[in-house]
């Protein structure tokens, strides 16, 4: 018995091990999201014991949301049916478009992520999964077989600002072996986001390494600030510490990061090979983003032959004052009477700054200022920016 004994507990010491690697390494319970070959898609998950279980996502029909911003469109709602097995579905009811989208699950009112699906990405507070339709503009949003640049995380001095700051920064494929200098897009983020918003959700690289390899894009710098010039960096990664990302932050459109961003410039002109003529130079945002890069390009005339102005910001907001935006029929009128290379101005149909950029429009078709103007259908979404990345890198540098 004694033998039995020790063979047995002999036989637990190997198992254990075992069993806690299956646990460890466990198959995912189901297959979600499921993408079928005529691009339906089918999104699962075992919930036995819930009442109810709905997606949201923004592959569905927008609804509408009402914030302190504005209306706008939001992702969209739907059940799923629960099967025999306590496993709950549901199966587009068309094939999907190539583009990148996210999602998550309501369960009996509760939002969480899909346990089958490892793939997140923060946006502001938020972390749905996402899952890629291929073909068409969205494999220039995939890792493919071509030379990639590199993605570095850098800390520069803001003087005006009295901190040391976080940049995330794109170097085009060869840079690292070459002496050339290279033109510099200073690509800016919207509110609630930070230096990792464009990298993240804009898929900053993977646009940039397809259309360099294509020729359709020029090797060039992207440098992805942090406009919240009361924040040293992205949420967690700063001696804040994991501070609750949020929107309502100070010092955002109230002229403070604008009037620093020239610390910008100076340090990627010192530590990177660039092309330091206003001909070398772009500037591009989203929403925040296009707010600063349009009241930036105007501030700094002789810094930037490039403009991107993507689903934009356009007035400051009511009791705002800054030197920044004063006088800004002026600095508008010698801005363009340098002649820009390009101005571009590209909104979402559906937009709740869609009117704002009609009357900024106006001003300038009132004065004669030449810009070209680029329309999608949706709303403030990052589709819709992906899509303005792809359209404007092409155009720079020319």
């Amino acid at each position: 018995m004694e033998k039995r004994y020790v063979v047995l507990i002999a036989l637990i010491g190997l198992l254990g091990p075992l069993f806690a690697q299956q646990a460890l390494w466990g198959e995912k319970p189901v297959v979600s999201p499921e993408i079928h070959k005529d691009k339906t898609v089918t999104f699962r998950l075992n919930a036995p014991n819930a009442s109810r279980v709905e997606i949201t996502g923004d592959f569905l029909p927008a609804q509408k949301i009402v914030s302190p911003f504005g209306e706008f469109d939001g992702p969209g709602i739907v059940e799923l049916k629960k099967t025999e097995n306590g496993i709950w579905e549901y199966t587009t009811p068309a094939s999907l478009a190539p583009e990148l989208y996210s999602y998550s699950f309501l369960v009996d009112g509760l939002k969480i992520n899909d346990p089958a699906n490892v793939y997140r990405i923060r946006d502001v507070a938020t972390t749905p999964n996402v899952f890629m339709i291929d073909g068409e503009r969205a494999d220039l949003y995939k890792v493919n077989s071509v030379p990639h640049g590199s993605v570095s995380r850098r800390w520069y001095p803001s003087p005006k600002l009295g901190m040391d700051r976080r940049l995330t920064i794109y170097t085009p494929p060869g840079y690292e072996e070459s002496d050339a200098d290279y033109p510099v897009l200073y690509l800016l983020h919207g509110m609630g986001g930070d230096e990792e918003a464009w990298i993240a959700l804009g898929r900053t690289s993977q646009i940039l390494d397809n259309l360099i390899a294509s020729g359709k894009g020029r090797p060039m710098i992207v440098v992805m600030t942090n406009g919240n010039a009361a924040q040293e960096a992205a949420p967690g990664e700063s001696s804040s510490g994991f501070t609750y990302p949020t929107m309502q932050l100070p010092l955002t459109m109230d002229g403070t990061f604008e009037t620093a961003f020239p610390d910008v410039v100076d340090f990627v002109d010192r530590q990177y090979r660039t092309d330091k003529s206003k001909q070398g130079r772009a500037i591009a945002g989203l929403s925040m983003g296009g707010y600063h890069s349009l009241h930036i390009s105007k501030q700094y005339p002789d810094l930037f032959d490039y403009v991107g102005l993507f689903s934009a910001a356009i007035f400051p907001n009511d009791g705002v004052t800054s030197p920044i935006y004063e006088d800004m029929d002026k600095k508008l009128e010698k801005q363009f009477a340098q002649a820009p290379a390009l101005y571009w101005i590209a909104i979402g149909d559906k937009d709740f700054l869609y009117k704002q950029n009609q009357d900024y429009r106006n001003l300038l078709n009132k004065n004669g200022y030449g810009y070209v103007y680029y329309e999608t259908p949706d709303g403030h979404i990052w589709k819709n920016w992906r899509i303005y990345l792809t359209e404007f890198v092409p155009m720079l540098f020319k």
